[in-house]
């Protein structure tokens, strides 16, 4: 079964407004001791022999504030599997060809960047410190690194948010090179700035609804495929390393507020970035992965849940009251269903949360 390795740089310039991600905004780069700390946990999880990830990923936070030579030590530390899958997430304005060499050399094989829109406006408006202008640089910066596997985020149903501003976002990914997009709607998180002071314009949820389904059909148009709620990819450049959550595969996450789930046990680190420094954030447990993570992992995916691999894994078979929800949902444009694998369409994925609450 592969391994996904998730690293977590809390550190980030600022915070954005939409942002309830566990952070520590206010820095200009990651302090040594914070590296020092990731590989004293990397080491606790594999004290007699290398972990050998098949997929590592840095997230945040801003991971690009981390140096190469710090992103080098810790791909060394954890020996990943040959061929692994190495994501470093980046904010346009936080990287230089320079620094993108850097982090192709250490061994990062995917860059993702967090464009979100086209438009400045709408970036103050989110609070994100960078520009379109920054953004294209970006990737074409990352392109002359020798990048090939580049990923650019899309947030929809945005404040007075229009088709025009995601055709136009998507011109700006495309063009520049990218072989996978992440489009997801706007959540006003209750732990965030905008939870606090909701900004004015936003869609209703018919109007994002309809955003949502709109960039689907132009994403799908412009050759990215859709293979999960939120993710888009040409053949061949979907993202490894969520695909093993999805899958319900073995992860582990180091760093405060990472999360990990290790045979079928979950953990997470709390989140408290100066207890971590200090060697005072043990994991704590938090019960297990079990048939109900798996049913809902996989209908986030196009492929849909075999029906078959959930009786093997858990001994669970829909009853007949759920298999006639399910032909009601497949006459109702939410599903397909062959007997065998039962998977949302675009539309089934907008009301996946009132199918879920069918099938649980």
């Amino acid at each position: 079964m592969s391994l996904g390795l998730y690293l977590h740089i809390p550190y980030c310039f600022s915070k954005c407004r939409y942002c309830d991600f566990y952070s520590a905004p206010g820095q200009r780069g990651v302090p040594t001791q914070y590296v020092d700390a990731l590989l004293r946990e990397l080491a606790r999880f594999a004290p007699e022999a290398p972990l050998h990830p098949d997929t590592i990923y840095f997230g945040g936070g801003t991971p690009s504030l981390l140096s190469p030579a710090d992103a080098a030590r810790l791909i060394a530390a954890a020996v990943p599997a040959p061929g692994a899958e190495i994501t470093l997430e980046a904010n346009p304005e936080t990287v230089t060809e320079q620094t993108l060499c850097g982090f192709r050399e250490a061994g990062v094989n995917r860059i993702s960047f967090g464009v979100q829109s086209a438009r400045d406006t709408q970036l103050r408006t989110l609070g994100r410190p960078h520009t379109a202008k920054q953004a294209r640089a970006a990737f074409a910066a990352a392109r002359r690194a020798g990048f090939e596997n580049i990923s650019g985020d899309i947030m929809l149903a945005l404040p007075h948010y229009t088709q025009a501003e995601f055709d136009e976002t998507l011109e700006l990914i495309e063009d520049g090179g990218a072989a996978h997009i992440s489009a997801y709607l706007l959540k006003i998180e209750p732990d965030s700035a905008f939870g606090r002071t909701p900004p004015e314009g936003l869609p209703t949820s018919d109007e994002a609804a309809d955003f949502y389904l709109y960039a689907v059909e132009q994403l799908e148009h412009h050759g990215y495929r859709q293979y999960e709620i939120s993710n888009f990819a040409r053949p061949g450049y979907e993202g490894k390393h969520n695909l093993i959550y999805w899958d319900c595969g073995d992860y582990l996450g180091i760093g405060p507020a990472a999360h990990s789930c290790m045979g079928g046990k979950r953990f997470y680190y709390p989140a408290d970035t100066e207890a971590f420094l200090r060697d005072e954030a043990a994991p704590v447990m938090d019960g297990g992965c079990g048939a109900e993570d798996y049913l809902i992992l996989q209908l986030r995916l196009r492929k849909g849940l075999s029906l078959d691999e959930y009786k093997n894994r858990y001994g669970r078979e829909f009853s007949t009251a759920q298999l006639a929800f399910v032909q009601n949902c497949v006459k109702s444009g939410y599903a397909n269903f062959d007997g065998h694998t039962l998977a949302l369409t675009p539309a089934g994925l907008i009301v996946q949360n009132s199918i879920l609450a069918e099938l649980l």
